[in-house]
């Protein structure tokens, strides 16, 4: 089968009709490539992974196998949303792994950011391959690839992260119905297919979740500590009107810890770093200015609203010379 790609005069999809249009196409081509048979998705509550799983639920409802693997990595809320959204609202066959303990285990004490990377990544396809081989009439693989990381892995940018890291004994063909689209297209199919806003215009979020958020060794109440800081964040930013306009935010938490008061007493706790940046084409990161007086707020709630947490700083490095994330 040719490789399919984006024609070079396709209009950019920023319409309701045009994405009624692609929809209705991508229902038709997904039913005549799939048939009767089975089609495994690994859903992460990611916006491209999400579209995808939309899409083919509309087009072959139980046949789509989505499999949301939660690793104990992800933000606060987002299991219980991925089933809300997928499970109760749109009746999806959704399996359901809590695998935190398992990859928390594998974790322990591993401080080294590319071999936390090599763990999280390698264990997620162990226990997606588990799941897989527990169902029956799977011939298919769909996956949320967009356009972006087909040029990417062609310019030899990054690995394309496809089916390349499955067992032998699990052979899919693949299923992609959104390879040709850029992000803002794909958020545009999502919310016509009905998925929520804070999951279609959520902002990137890496593979390795929160596990490069928490840099060093990952103990578990360091990362608790990470997820309700961004928590308290999200919620903060969302209230202010900062959510739709500042790219990507989040909160780092360290691994050392400084002395600081509370209660009346000296506490020895982490510091909480926030991060928050804008970018167009992720090259080049600049910061964003946040009011002093949200500055105090944020800083006021996680101080005294997150166990471990004594001091909160302001990453105020741009792109080069910091990255985006931490590890």
């Amino acid at each position: 089968m040719a490789e399919i790609r984006r024609p070079d005069d396709m209009a950019r999809i920023n319409t309701p009709e045009l994405a009624d249009a692609f929809i209705e196409e991508q229902v038709r081509l997904i039913k005549e490539q799939v048939g009767d048979k089975k089609v495994l998705l690994a859903l992460s509550g990611g916006v491209d992974s999400s579209v995808v799983a939309a899409l083919l639920i509309k087009a072959i409802g139980q046949q789509l196998v989505c499999v949301h693997v939660n690793h104990g990595l992800l933000r606060k809320g987002e299991p219980e949303q991925v089933i809300e959204v997928f499970k109760n609202q749109m009746k999806a066959n959704l399996v359901y792994v809590d695998a935190t303990d398992r990859f928390l285990d594998k974790l322990a004490g591993v401080s080294d950011p590319e071999t936390k990377r090599k763990i999280i990544g390698g264990e997620f396809i162990e226990v997606f391959a588990e799941e897989a081989r527990k169902l029956d009439g799977v011939e298919f693989l769909a996956q949320g690839t967009i356009w972006p990381d087909i040029l990417e892995s062609e310019q030899g940018i990054k690995a394309h992260h496809n089916a390349g890291g499955l067992p032998e004994d699990l052979s899919f063909e693949l299923v992609e119905p959104v390879r040709i689209l850029f992000k803002d297209e794909v958020r545009v199919i999502g919310t016509r297919l009905g998925l929520p806003d804070n999951m279609v215009y959520r902002q990137p979020f890496p593979g390795p979740g929160l596990g490069v958020r928490c840099p060093g060794a990952i103990t578990r109440d360091r990362l608790e500590a990470v997820r309700e800081s961004d928590a308290i964040l999200r919620e903060e930013f969302e209230k202010n009107g900062l959510a739709g306009k500042v790219w990507q935010y989040f909160t780092v938490v360290p691994d050392f810890k400084s002395t600081g008061i509370k209660d009346g007493k000296r506490a020895f706790e982490w510091p909480c770093i926030v991060r928050a940046i804008n970018t167009v084409d992720v090259m080049q990161v600049t910061v964003e200015n946040i009011p002093y007086e949200l500055m105090c707020h944020i800083t006021d709630r996680i101080t005294h609203e997150v166990p471990g947490i004594n001091r909160v700083l302001y990453d105020f490095t741009p792109k080069p010379t910091a990255t985006v994330e931490y590890e």
